[in-house]
């Protein structure tokens, strides 16, 4: 990896300094130490001694301040888990594919997550088969990409040399659950209740995944070239619950214990990683027209098939139906996402001018259905399985972009920079089958029982989207040297946009040599966030948990009548001032950066409070929303101030005769607060004091839910054939909230620790094998970090650690390279 200076795993140093980068700069003469901002390069062999099969993995694994937080129970963020920069949202950070915006998923995060209420890019859906490097720039650069881009850019730059390879890698958890006890006898106690033994810590080998990956790369002619690449995935399921101690039968008439209690599997729930079933291709090709014109493409298609599970319903549960479920039954999330994409462009020099033109298209299809479950209200003629509808969202997009250098009687010239681009966007939700929705009613008009779906509810008619907006922009860029060691470069960019009005960003970056060897570099700039379409106009109804209590809850677009008599306001773009200063020093094989920053986001779009009550609930029946007692919407409800530090440092030792080590040091502290929660809506403040938009644990979510600081220390050993890279990752402090503070997790800070050994079998066949979290460490288990309670030993650890729930994992991969 490559931050700020220089930070790659090639061995030659010098080759490193001089390598062009793309992100950050659109001069294309720019090297990496030679940037105002600071940019992490990750290439080939840094990903692969991760041992990570994901992008987000590998990105967490290999940058400080980007973190992938564990998600278990959440819909379809089990299959799709957002990732974040720096603590920001997900949708912070812009994502590109060959320097050109990549769309988002469709799934808009809803749950008690990290990211709650964002949608972002599925990093997932990219095969690292097909990654030649991976830049990320960690500054805003609203003035240069447009929205979303508030954190920073993370550019994946594909594969484009002759040649390829083939890969198979198998792993699988090897863990004991730490402070989860294996059950071993259920039996009476002298009261006549349910006593159970336990024995030692619980012992799982699961989430058996088998990757398959290959990428071939050919020339077309003289004149052009290819490169395919493909990549299969099958991950298992991991359990990582602890046993549950409820009573499932109603008891006799002499209140005694059901004989079933004594033999029903006490398992019933499944907390951990969600079965997935991933499928990607991808493509990138270039051919040269003429000597100064040359036509590019590159584009994609991947699918997904996930399956996760929601809380089991006792047989004794009132959403239960005996005579369909006798033992009762674990409802099953199942997801079916297909998402696909394609560029094409032409590119090319005329006179002292370079140019660009292309146009792009692409569509994330994120489709639900519900197994093994029921809708109550339907009887014991419901069926078990349900099609629940689906999200779909997609964008086109057209740019244009030109450059040159210009003479404007300065020390050195000018280069200048401008384009355009127009974006067209589409959000569908579409309506499941009836019976994923509906509840049915008894002759007076009331719900006969629970309606939809259980674990999730089908979108209805009613939920039913199709909204669609564009935006165009224009935007400038200039960039000077105005002597041989100061440079300056400034960007402004206009965007309008169809559904809410414009934004005008600029940004003005820094850099002065004070010598070869030390360089102070530096930038303030303006962003904004456009509200999504998803924001926009999501409606759904589902079952959502607090602290272990079920409720239907609905989200309203804010100009659905049920969210304006709650107090919802058209939403309006995010707004954010970032601003950086640090220095590079390089002196022979020891590179150290050191960048601070501080950023502030006004009228950033979160999801409201759960609203409830006797009052919210009349209010919904008059809106027409019979069978939902919490209702919550989008809103500019608060300001943030994130302010932190990322230190990076690289030394490379020759051992002679014994090979070569790389040592490398990174550091990210972060701090995020909520600067400014915005007055209560008056239709709020009328119904009384205990009705508030925003609540101090969203507050808490937003400060303490990400590590206030992470350690990333690696060091890489290698001699002849074999290379070693032991990794060490210190996570900071992370805190779970609850709606009662007493109740809130704190998970302290924990060091995880990487090993991968490789060793060249032959010039064209390399074997792996290593050990992510090899010391096995778990976060405090739920039932001695807080209160006990019946769901805090069902589920025994909290979803917000940063490292996962899940344990040591082991693999092996074989290469072969050609």
């Amino acid at each position: 990896m490559s931050s700020g200076s220089t930070f790659a795993a090639d061995s030659n140093v010098e080759e490193q300094i001089e390598r062009i980068i793309v992100t950050g700069s659109r001069r294309n003469d720019r090297t990496v130490s030679q940037s105002n901002t600071p940019i992490d390069i990750i290439n080939v062999e840094d990903m692969a001694t991760t041992g990570q099969l994901e992008v987000s993995q590998i990105l967490t694994t290999l940058i400080p301040s980007f973190n992938y937080p564990n998600a278990s129970l959440a819909d379809g963020t089990d299959h799709s888990r957002p990732a974040v920069l720096r603590g920001l949202a997900p949708d912070h950070t812009l994502v590109l594919i060959n320097g050109k915006r990549r769309h988002s998923s469709a799934l808009l995060n809803l749950n008690g997550t990290v990211g709650r209420g964002s949608t972002a890019v599925d990093l997932n859906t990219i095969p690292t088969s097909a990654i030649k490097s991976i830049e990320v720039l960690r500054d805003g650069a609203s003035a240069q990409y447009g929205s979303d881009a508030i954190a920073g850019v993370i550019n994946i730059i594909l594969k484009d040399q002759e040649g390829g390879s083939i890969s198979a890698t198998y792993g699988q958890y090897e863990t004991q659950m730490a402070g989860v006890a294996q059950l071993e006898s259920v039996g009476v106690d002298g009261n006549g209740d349910l006593a159970f033994t336990t024995g030692d810590d619980r012992n799982r080998s699961d989430g058996g995944t088998t990757t398959l990956a290959a990428d071939w790369g050919t020339s077309l002619g003289d004149n052009g070239f290819l490169n395919l690449a493909v990549e299969s995935r099958k991950r298992n399921a991991t359990l990582r619950s602890g046993f549950d101690p409820r009573e499932q039968y109603a008891r006799d008439s002499n209140d005694d214990l059901d004989p079933r209690e004594f033999s029903i599997d006490r398992y019933n729930h499944k907390f951990g990683r969600a079965e997935v079933d991933d499928f990607s291709v991808f493509y990138n090709l270039g051919y040269e027209l003429n000597p100064t014109t040359e036509l590019y493409s590159f584009g994609s298609y991947a699918k997904r098939d996930g399956l996760s599970a929601g809380f089991y319903r006792r047989p004794q549960d009132s959403r239960n139906i005996i005579d369909v479920y006798p033992d009762g039954f674990l409802p099953h999330i199942g997801s079916d996402v297909t998402d696909k994409s394609v560029v094409i462009g032409v590119k090319g020099e005329d006179n002292d001018w370079t140019w660009d033109v292309s146009g792009s298209y692409g569509k994330n299809n994120f489709d639900f259905s519900v197994l093994n479950s029921l809708n109550t209200s339907l009887g014991a003629e419901s069926p078990t399985s349900f099609d629940n509808g689906g999200l779909v969202y997609d964008q086109t997009i057209l740019n244009f972009s030109a450059s040159t250098f210009m003479d404007w009687n300065l020390t050195n010239e000018v280069f200048v920079a401008f384009g355009g681009e127009y974006r067209s966007e589409n959000y569908q939700v579409v309506a499941g089958e009836e019976a994923s929705y509906i509840t049915k009613l008894d002759s007076a008009g009331l719900p006969i029982a629970a309606g939809g779906a259980q674990v999730l509810s089908g979108f209805s008619p009613d939920s039913a989207v199709d909204e669609s907006r564009h935006n165009s922009a224009v935007w400038v860029e200039l960039d000077t040297d105005l002597n041989d060691d100061f440079n300056v470069t400034f960007a402004s960019r206009f965007e309008n946009y169809s559904d809410f009005g414009s934004a005008f960003n600029h940004k003005l970056s820094l850099r002065y040599a004070a010598s070869d060897n030390l360089a102070f570099r530096g930038g303030i700039s303006s962003g904004f966030r456009a509200p999504s379409l998803a924001q926009t106009s999501y409606k759904s109804i589902s079952t959502v948990f607090s602290d272990g209590i079920p409720s239907e809850v609905g989200i309203f677009p804010v100009a659905d009548p049920a969210a304006v008599a709650l107090g919802a306001t058209e939403l309006t773009a995010e707004e954010s001032v970032n601003s950086t200063i640090g220095f590079a020093y390089e002196l022979d094989d020891f590179n150290l950066t050191v960048d601070a920053y501080y950023i502030t986001i006004d009228d950033r779009i979160v999801l409201s409070e759960n609203l409830s009550g006797t009052e919210v609930e009349a209010i919904l029946v008059s809106a027409g929303e019979l069978n939902t007692t919490r209702a919550r919407y989008f809103t500019n409800a608060i300001d943030t101030t994130t302010k932190g530090i990322d230190v990076v440092a690289t030394y490379d030792q020759s051992l002679d005769n014994y090979g070569d080590l790389r040592f490398s040091l990174a550091i990210n502290v972060n701090d995020t607060k909520v600067s400014n929660v915005k007055a209560n809506p008056a239709e709020l403040d009328a119904l009384g004091d205990d009705y508030i938009l925003f609540s101090e644990r969203e507050i808490a979510r937003f400060e303490t839910s990400t590590p206030k600081n992470k350690i990333n220390f690696s060091t890489t050993w290698t001699n002849d054939d074999i290379a070693v890279t032991l990794r060490a990752t210190r996570y900071g402090e992370v805190v779970d909230p609850s709606t009662d503070t007493d109740l809130n997790e704190v998970l302290d800070a924990k060091w995880i620790t990487d090993l991968d050994v490789g060793y060249q079998l032959t010039a064209d066949i390399k074997l792996s094998v290593g050990a992510n979290n090899l010391f096995d460490q778990y976060p405090q288990d739920t039932v001695s970090n807080v209160r006990q309670s019946t769901f805090n030993q069902i589920f025994p650890y909290s979803a917000f650690s940063a490292y996962g729930t899940d344990g040591r994992f082991v693999y092996g991969r074989a290469t072969y390279t050609f």
